[in-house]
């Protein structure tokens, strides 16, 4: 069998929801991709399957993650594609310092990620249930796990290392981490691509913007320094999850909610952010409609969270040489002209000057210059993690290039 006949399955095992794509190794777009959500839930968990233009949904009576994995399989059988299916890449959220690359799944490979999971519980274990529903499944097939720490760790000791006694690093760990690495990886290599620059000598912003948020600073094509922690609640402000806070503070709400550390950990991550600050939605789309109607709480929560985006580039700004570009992505950073020409509104330092209709057309996957070219430049690239995930799993696999090279 050709190279071009082989598939890759991409799975994304999340707490309450499972995403699949499958993509040809040639690198040609999706086959067929879905997600099942609402997994363990109330009884509504659900299939969505998408082929093409066609999209379809099917009940999932038990709500299992096993469950949502073998409905996948069984369309994928009935399609004829399951046989052409080489290799299973899996994202993993956290793999600590024991992973700096992508890496095959062996037995080995999951102790080490159970041993790293107290740093993300809750990722972590729903990453590893959809490893163990694949082995299950799939014995014959190999299997990978792609993790979103992995690119942050070239960052240097200065810019991981907590200002807190060692012997919590040296023995537990604690150590800023960061997250979306695999997306940031894909960004910056493709921002080389489209702006022309040296591999070896570049200076990027990546600001990942979704319900999750996160910023980067990548000096030729290593991450230097980013915004997420030891878990994604550190850095900007986000959905749910507050981002930096000062500690007093949350012990003070504690204090006056009556709420233990995990209690208060909650809060932080699922009452927070968009939805905390404008006490109406955590979804950027549903408070840009409300702002434009005059709702006071949408305004001050875009407001809140553009100001922290906005001082994190600056901050991040200061691990590189120099600063070639600011590039936006993710759901909100790929399509919200509004946070986009707020946030470049703050960085005239940079001498960053928004192109209003070039702004405007960069969305719904649309690659793009937003500046109007006065100095550093401003981006919008779309992400593809599944592309990323599937070239790192044809590599290990025996199918493709080095995971070194994002295209």
């Amino acid at each position: 069998m050709s190279i071009s006949q082989f598939l890759i399955l991409v799975i994304n095992s999340g707490s309450s929801s499972l995403k699949f794509t499958l993509l040809p190794a040639n690198g040609d777009r999706p086959l067929f991709s879905g997600i099942a959500e609402r997994l363990g839930t109330d009884g509504t968990a659900s299939l969505t399957l998408k082929r093409g233009a066609s999209t379809f949904i099917e009940p999932l009576a038990e709500g299992t993650h096993a469950q949502a994995l073998q409905m996948i399989l069984m369309h994928l059988r009935r399609n004829g594609w399951l046989a052409h299916v080489a290799v299973v890449g899996h994202r993993v959220v956290h793999g600590g310092e024991r992973f700096a690359t992508s890496v095959r799944i062996t037995p080995e490979v999951i102790r080490d990620i159970e041993a790293v999971s107290a740093l993300a519980p809750l990722h972590n274990s729903s990453n590893l249930l959809g490893i163990r529903c694949c082995m299950e499944d799939l014995p014959s097939i190999p299997q990978v796990a792609v993790f979103d720490t992995a690119f942050h760790q070239t960052l240097p000791r200065g810019a991981y290392t907590y200002s807190i006694p060692q012997r919590f690093y040296r023995e537990h760990g604690i150590r800023r981490y960061g997250f979306h690495g695999t997306s940031i990886r894909y960004v910056s290599a493709k921002a080389v691509e489209l702006l022309g620059l040296d591999p070896d000598d570049h200076g990027l912003v990546i600001a990942h913007l979704g319900n999750g948020a996160s910023a980067s600073s990548v000096q030729d094509g290593k991450c230097v320094d980013t915004s997420m922690g030891m878990t994604p609640l550190e850095g900007l402000v986000m959905g749910t999850r507050s981002g930096d806070l000062d500690v007093g503070a949350a012990a003070q709400i504690g204090r006056i909610a009556g709420l233990d550390l995990a209690g208060v950990e909650m809060l932080l991550n699922r009452e927070s952010g968009l939805l905390g600050v404008s006490e109406l939605s955590s979804d950027c789309r549903a408070l840009e409609t409300a702002a434009e109607a005059g709702h006071p709480g949408a305004t001050l929560a875009l407001e809140v969270f553009v100001h922290r985006l906005a001082r994190y580039v600056g901050a991040l700004a200061t691990s590189l040489r120099r600063l070639d570009a600011v590039v936006f992505t993710g759901g909100i950073g790929e399509n919200s002209a509004r946070v986009r020409a707020m946030t470049l509104r703050h960085l005239g330092i940079f001498n960053l000057v928004l192109d209003e209709s070039a702004n405007q057309y960069a969305v719904r996957g649309m690659s793009g210059r937003i500046d109007q070219g006065y100095g550093t430049q401003a981006w919008v690239i779309p992400t593809d993690e599944e592309a990323v995930i599937a070239r790192d799993a044809a590599w290990l696999a025996g199918l493709g290039e080095s995971q070194s090279r994002i295209e």
